[in-house]
């Protein structure tokens, strides 16, 4: 019988996600597929590596948030990988159109619809969705380093309003592929995805399959310029104002002064100076049949 490893994360959204865990497992085995639960990434590790439990493998199952399913790729990403999104964000299902239901995941991951996606590279360290460096960076960075369980979007409250009080903007210059002429700015997104946090289409041309990354710079250093980047991205009027540059680029290098926080797909990854590629068709997921690669 074929089997499923499914990943974990008990950390992840705010909790209280058993039942739709047992949705998954009793729908993986209605459709013939033998449900294997691992709590701990050795213990999968470990199976995935024997060869002969690897041959019966029909795939990998993140049930968690995108930081569950970003483990798994940078695991496993020669892997179909599908995912039961119990995150906070859930950018990744959103873009996929897959709904938090068991049932309805081990369906599409049992129909085994698949589609390569490029993936983002920031050192040793890989992503789907974006990378960035400025103050959305120190956000997350003060919100994981208060965390002590589950995590929700009232988790960011307090270090939003940090940021907004003390961050200090430093200056980030931008050198895409091979231009010696940098880009200034303040704030930095390298997407892969047309995807953010709270809904915002920070990047909304975005699309994971052109071998590209597309790069916005926000210019302006104040407190009250990223309180109007935000208000300007409520309607994406942020892609037609002066001080927003648009880039395209395979490789980018971020780097300042002083060291700026970097974050990728929701969880902190160090400090500039940092190089951030993207490796062309890297991974493959289960999709929804009614999935279609689309930028907006």
């Amino acid at each position: 019988m074929k089997w499923v490893g499914i990943q974990r994360n008990p950390r992840s959204g705010a909790g209280g996600q058993h039942p739709r865990l047992m949705e998954l497992i009793a729908g993986l085995r209605e459709y013939g597929l033998r449900p294997r639960l691992y709590s701990r990434p050795d213990e999968l590790d470990a199976a995935v590596a024997d060869p002969e439990r690897r041959e019966n493998l029909h795939g990998l199952i993140a049930a968690g948030g995108d930081g569950t399913l970003l483990h798994l790729i940078n695991r496993h990403g020669d892997i179909p990988i599908g995912l039961l999104p119990l995150g906070t964000e859930n950018l990744v299902a959103h873009y996929l159109k897959v709904p938090r239901n068991g049932r309805t995941v081990a369906k599409i991951v049992a129909e085994g619809r698949q589609q390569r996606f490029d993936v983002g590279r920031l050192g040793t360290q890989r992503f789907l969705v974006m990378a960035s460096a400025g103050i959305d960076a120190e956000i997350i960075r003060r919100a994981h380093a208060q965390r002590t369980g589950h995590i929700t979007r009232a988790a960011y409250v307090a270090p939003i309003l940090a940021a907004l009080g003390y961050y200090a903007h430093p200056e980030l210059r931008v050198y895409v592929d091979d231009d010696p002429t940098p880009v200034v700015g303040r704030i930095v997104v390298a997407a892969n995805l047309p995807m953010y946090a709270l809904g915002l289409r920070v990047v909304p041309t975005a699309r994971p399959d052109d071998g590209l990354l597309d790069i916005r710079v926000f210019q302006g250093g104040t407190a009250l310029q990223v309180m109007r980047y935000f208000a300007l991205l409520q309607t994406g009027a942020h892609e037609h104002v002066a001080d927003v540059v648009h880039l395209q680029a395979r490789k980018v290098r971020i780097e300042s002064e002083s060291p700026v926080p970097v974050q990728i797909d929701g969880d902190p990854a160090g400090e500039t100076p940092v190089d951030v590629s993207v490796d062309p068709s890297a991974c493959q997921l289960f999709v929804p049949e009614s999935f279609r690669l689309m930028a907006s």
